[in-house]
């Protein structure tokens, strides 16, 4: 008979193959990962292809040049300033309710003359603005 008792050893994990293997796969993660940028905004310009727009008694089209000419409903302003523009806004806003500015820019024509535009309609107090687009070549009406 035996009588002596069997050394019964505890099973033992051992962690470091664990966490090596751990580590590689994180790093793995790390660099493959690709980070999106959230400081840039991407944008999607809309394409006009929009029926003809009907006559509207309360706007006032307010046309850039590309060389830097404003006109307010046809009509020629004499000064390349905001004050001129301005002014011109605020003689066609004389006798209307409630008036859309409509901006109608050249493709040619400068971003700070389409500011100056808004700009003007700023102080006249002029809250409706929208801009004129044109429809894009062989675009079926």
């Amino acid at each position: 008979m035996k009588f002596r008792r069997s050394s019964a050893t505890e099973p033992e994990i051992n962690l470091i193959p664990f966490i090596d293997v751990l580590l590689v796969v994180l790093i793995f993660l790390m660099l493959s990962t690709t980070y999106s940028k959230f400081t840039e905004m991407e944008l999607n310009l809309p394409v006009a292809n929009a029926a003809p727009q009907k006559e509207r008694p309360r706007e006032i089209v307010v046309s850039v040049s590309a060389d830097g000419q404003f006109s307010v409903n046809h009509v020629v302003v004499s000064g390349r300033d905001v004050q001129s523009i301005s002014n011109a806004l605020a003689k066609a806003t004389q006798n209307l309710n409630d008036p859309m500015v409509v901006v109608s820019a050249d493709a040619q024509s400068t971003h700070q003359s389409v500011m100056m535009v808004m700009e003007a309609a700023r102080r006249n107090q002029l809250n409706q603005l929208t801009f004129a687009a044109q429809a894009p070549a062989g675009a079926s009406q």
